[in-house]
């Protein structure tokens, strides 16, 4: 059993930054791809980004490309998700999930519980 608790979401103006963070459980977290979905109002959860469980591989959704950048710190468990220049079609709950496979994986196993990003234009 995998738990991932987010943190870090809120209101931000246009253009501006954020940057969620994911605890995770689990003694082999540093063998789990993990990654990040989101679900605006009215439409369906997409995948935005995954990083391979050494570091050394990450992929993005192509409307985020050049904006987020994910990371992550095995020693802590966490992974994180730096988003820069928002704009308001960012705005979504975002999820934390740790994902079935290596790189380029986007099925996930196990989901946080959420957390909202607001972005104001």
């Amino acid at each position: 059993q995998v738990q991932l608790v987010e943190s870090g979401g809120g209101l931000v103006q246009a253009g501006g930054s954020l940057r969620l963070s994911c605890a995770a459980s689990g003694r082999t977290f540093i063998s789990y791809t993990m990654g990040w979905f989101r679900q605006a109002p009215g439409k369906e959860r997409e995948f935005v980004a995954g990083i391979t469980g050494s570091g050394g591989s990450t992929y993005y959704t192509d409307s985020v490309k050049g904006r987020f950048t994910i990371s992550r710190d095995s020693a802590k468990n966490t992974v994180y998700l730096q988003m820069n220049s928002l704009k308001p079609e960012d705005t979504a709950v975002y999820y934390c999930v740790k994902l079935r496979g290596a790189v380029g994986a986007k099925l996930p196993d196990y989901w946080g519980q959420g957390t909202q990003v607001t972005v104001s234009s």
